[in-house]
């Protein structure tokens, strides 16, 4: 038999209650729920949802951008119209 382990957690009070109310809907208990979230972190050897930023990108993506705007700015490439900006994006 596989011996068990306990894990405590602290939460605020609505969001358990919210995620319980959740749970019950699927009629999953707030014990299994939390099981069935660490097994997909071991299988997936990570975080086993997308973790998004305030802008609904990954971090990966959102310093990407934030890099790729940087670098725009360092260009000194200046447009004077939107055409002109769609016309130099073409080539």
């Amino acid at each position: 038999m596989k011996t068990q382990d306990t894990i405590q957690i602290r939460i605020d009070a609505k969001t358990k209650k919210a995620a319980r109310q959740t749970l019950d809907e699927l009629g999953i208990d707030m014990s299994s729920a939390v099981k069935l979230f660490l097994t997909n972190v071991v299988n997936r050897k990570g975080i086993p949802l997308d973790l998004l930023t305030e802008n609904g990108f990954t971090l990966e993506q959102e310093r990407a951008l934030i890099a790729e705007t940087e670098q725009a700015k360092d260009s000194q490439k200046r447009f004077a119209t939107v055409e002109a900006l769609m016309r130099d994006l073409e080539k």
